[in-house]
C-alpha cells in the first residue's frame, strides 16, 4: 500500500458516510496573518468552527499540504517531518437529532471515535494489538472526558482487549488542541477543545534515557502518533477562562507519512516506501550509507522535500517571512549535503518530485522553475558564505594553527559581536560560522540573539496581532474593504487582476495582488474614490450559498479550478462586488466609515502590494 493509497481509502471512506471531499487550501494561506504556512487541515476552516455555514454542509473530509516551521529544529529522528500531508475529516455542528437526519447532520465523539478505529484497522489493515490511545485528563474546570473512555472501552472490549491497558489519561500539555497549543497559550476568542489521539507500537526496544516506563508519549521511538481527533467546543475568553462554542465541532488530522509508517510496520519515516527512494539518491550521490548518517540525511531529505513544496507555492528564497523559512531550508539542507562530501542536489530534487507526482501532479509542471529556484539560491549561498569568510579574514588574519584548550585546531577564535554580524547580515547560523572554521563565545552569541530574538517577537505580535481569525469587528470591516478593493483595482487596472494574498490586522490591511508596475497617483486616488463612493451608498452585504457553474456565470471573482468544490459560498456588497469567500463581513458598506490607501511597494515575481486603512 503506498502513501496514494492511504489517501484515497481515506477519502472514499468518509464520502461514503456523507463527507464533501473539499480542496487542499493553499500551502501558503491568503487571509490569516496569523501564520505564515498552512500548518493543519483546520487552520483553513477556523470560521466555520465559529459558527460561519461551509458551502458543503457539515461534514467535510479532505488532504491538506502542510507545513510547520517549528520543527525545524526536530528533524532527526524517527517521526518528524517539516512538510507533511494531513487527512482531516470534520463535523461542523452538533449532532442531528434524530436518525433520519443523521447523514446531513453533524456528528460528535461517539461516531468520530468508532469510524477511526474502523478505518484503521479494516480499511488499511493495522493490527488492532498494535493500537493504544489517550484521553484528555482534565484542566481547571474543564472536566476529564469521561465520555471518550466509555466509548474507547466499549471498542476494545468488543474486540476482546484490556480497555484498562490500552487507555492512558494525559493533561492539557497532551490532550488538548489548539493553533496556539495549550490553553494557558491561547488567546482571546481562540477556539480549542480535549482531544483523543491514537498511538502504533513498533516492535523496537524501549530506551531507558526517556524514562523507566514506555507509554504512548515515550520519546524513544516504540510509539507513533497516527491520528487525533479534537473535539472543538470551548473558545477563550477575556478573564483567561472558556465558554462553549455556539456548536460542538469534529476536527481529525492524521499524517499521510506516520499512517504509512504503520502501516509498513518501519518506526523510521524516511525508510518508508514514500522516503526511501528520496534517501537512497542522496546515498548514491554522496556515496555515503543511511546507518551511519541517519540524522544527515534526514535532514537533507526532509529540508529538500519542504523546499520543493514551498517553491512550488511561488515563494522565492529572501530575508523575509516565508522567503526567509524557504532560504534557512534549503541552506541548513546543503549545509548537511555538504557535510557529506556531496556535489550535486539535482538528482534529489528529481527523485523528490517523482515520489510526490501522483498525489501533487503540478510538481511535475513546474520542475524545471522549481529546480532551478534552488539551486540560483545554492549559488547564492556559496557566495554568501565566501563574502562571509572574507569579511572575518580581513579582521583576523590567519597566523597558521591555533591553540584551543589542551589541542592545536586548525580554527580562529573571534568575538561573539563579529559572530552575530555573520548571523544578522550574512545570514549564516551558529553551526555554518563554526564550520568554516571559527569559535566564539557561544553564551555570549546566544544573549546577543536571545535580545534579537525580543525585539523580532515584539514586532511580530504588533504585526500579527488581530488577524481574520480572531473575528474581531476591525478586522471584519478590513476583510470587507479587501473585497472592495479587489473589485475597485479590476476596475481601473483591467479584469486580470487578482488578489494573491492578504493580511488583515486591527490597524491595517494588507493585499497583495498580480501587477507588472507601480500604480499612479492618479489610478491610486480612483481607486479610493471608487471604494469610498461604495462606503458611502451603504450597500448591503449578503452571501449564497450555489453551484460552481452558477456562481462563475454570475461573474463571482474566485478560482474555478477547484475540482472538489460542487458548491460554494460567495458573498455579495450590493450589485458591486461577487466575490468567493467564507466569511465573516458587516452587513452594510457604511460601517467602514472611510478607506485611505497608505503606500504600495513591489514584491517581485510580478506582484505588488497595498497597504490601507479602514476608519470606524
Amino acid at each position: 500500500m503506498k502513501a496514494k493509497d492511504i489517501v484515497d481509502k481515506y477519502i472514499s471512506f468518509f464520502e461514503k458516510r456523507g463527507h464533501k471531499r473539499i480542496a487542499n487550501s493553499p500551502l501558503v494561506p491568503q487571509n490569516d496573518p496569523t501564520t505564515l504556512f498552512t500548518s493543519s487541515g483546520m487552520q483553513p476552516l477556523i470560521q466555520y468552527f465559529l459558527g460561519e455555514i461551509h458551502p458543503q454542509g457539515k461534514r467535510l473530509v479532505n488532504v491538506q499540504n502542510c507545513f510547520r516551521a517549528a520543527d525545524i529544529d526536530e528533524i532527526g529522528d524517527n517521526r518528524h517531518t517539516t512538510f507533511f500531508r494531513m487527512l482531516g475529516n470534520w463535523s461542523l455542528g452538533d449532532p442531528a437529532r434524530n436518525a433520519s437526519q443523521r447523514d446531513a447532520g453533524g456528528y460528535f465523539k461517539k461516531e468520530q471515535l468508532k469510524w477511526y478505529w474502523e478505518f484503521l484497522t479494516k480499511e488499511i489493515g493495522l493490527l488492532k494489538e498494535k493500537l493504544y490511545v489517550t484521553i484528555f485528563n482534565g484542566f481547571n474546570d474543564i472536566s476529564k472526558d469521561n465520555e471518550s473512555l466509555k466509548i474507547w472501552t466499549e471498542i476494545f472490549e468488543k474486540e476482546g482487549l484490556n480497555a484498562n491497558e490500552r487507555i492512558f489519561h494525559y493533561g492539557a500539555d497532551k490532550n488538548w488542541w489548539s493553533r496556539a497549543g495549550e490553553p494557558e497559550k491561547m488567546p482571546e476568542g481562540e477556539p480549542g477543545g480535549p482531544d483523543s489521539e491514537v498511538f502504533y507500537l513498533f516492535d523496537v526496544a524501549h530506551d531507558k534515557k526517556y524514562g523507566k516506563e514506555c507509554h504512548p508519549n515515550c520519546q524513544c521511538g516504540r510509539f507513533m502518533e497516527i491520528g487525533n481527533s479534537v473535539f472543538m467546543e470551548y473558545q477563550k475568553t477575556k478573564d483567561n477562562k472558556f465558554k462553549p462554542l455556539p456548536q460542538k465541532n469534529v476536527d481529525f488530522g492524521g499524517g499521510v507519512e506516520r499512517l504509512l509508517a504503520a502501516v509498513e510496520d518501519q518506526n523510521d519515516v524516511f525508510q518508508t516506501s514514500l522516503f526511501l527512494p528520496i534517501v537512497k539518491s542522496i546515498e548514491r550521490v554522496s556515496e555515503k550509507d543511511y546507518r551511519s548518517n541517519h540524522k544527515t540525511m534526514q535532514i537533507i531529505a526532509d529540508h529538500l522535500v519542504a523546499a520543493v513544496f514551498i517553491t512550488a507555492a511561488g515563494i522565492a528564497p529572501s530575508n523575509k517571512e516565508q522567503g526567509y523559512i524557504l532560504r534557512r531550508l534549503i541552506r541548513r539542507g546543503l549545509d548537511n549535503f555538504y557535510k557529506l562530501e556531496g556535489k550535486d542536489i539535482k538528482t534529489i530534487l528529481t527523485s523528490i518530485v517523482d515520489q510526490y507526482k501522483e498525489t501533487d501532479p503540478p510538481l511535475l509542471v513546474d520542475f524545471e522553475k522549481i529546480k532551478l529556484t534552488i539551486i540560483e539560491e545554492e549559488q547564492i549561498y556559496k557566495s554568501t558564505l565566501s563574502r562571509a569568510k572574507s569579511y572575518i579574514e580581513k579582521k583576523y588574519p590567519s597566523t597558521g594553527s591555533e591553540q584551543v584548550g589542551d589541542e592545536i585546531k586548525g580554527v580562529r577564535k573571534i568575538l561573539s559581536d563579529d559572530a552575530f554580524i555573520l548571523y544578522s547580515t550574512h545570514g549564516l547560523s551558529p553551526t555554518q560560522i563554526k564550520s568554516l572554521g571559527f569559535l566564539f563565545d557561544e553564551q555570549k552569541f546566544a544573549e546577543k540573539m536571545k535580545e534579537h530574538q525580543k525585539v523580532s517577537r515584539k514586532g511580530a505580535e504588533k504585526k500579527f496581532r488581530g488577524g481574520l481569525a480572531d473575528h474581531s469587528e476591525k478586522t471584519i470591516m478590513g476583510h470587507t474593504a479587501t473585497h472592495l478593493l479587489h473589485q475597485a483595482l479590476r476596475d481601473i487596472l483591467g479584469k486580470h487582476v487578482f488578489q494573491t494574498g492578504s493580511n488583515i490586522t486591527n490597524e491595517r490591511v494588507r493585499f497583495d495582488f498580480n501587477f507588472e508596475r507601480k500604480l499612479t497617483d492618479e489610478e491610486i486616488k480612483k481607486v479610493e474614490n471608487i471604494i469610498n463612493e461604495k462606503i458611502k451608498e451603504n450597500l448591503p452585504v449578503h452571501f449564497e450559498i450555489m453551484t460552481l457553474d452558477r456562481a462563475q456565470k454570475l461573474g463571482a471573482i474566485g478560482l474555478f479550478d477547484e475540482k472538489y468544490e460542487d458548491k460554494v459560498k460567495i458573498y455579495f456588497i450590493g450589485n458591486y462586488s461577487k466575490e468567493f469567500c467564507g466569511g465573516p463581513h458587516v452587513e452594510f458598506t457604511g460601517i467602514l466609515k472611510r478607506f485611505k490607501i497608505l503606500k504600495q511597494e513591489n514584491i517581485g515575481h510580478g506582484q505588488r502590494r497595498i497597504y490601507s486603512q479602514v476608519f470606524d
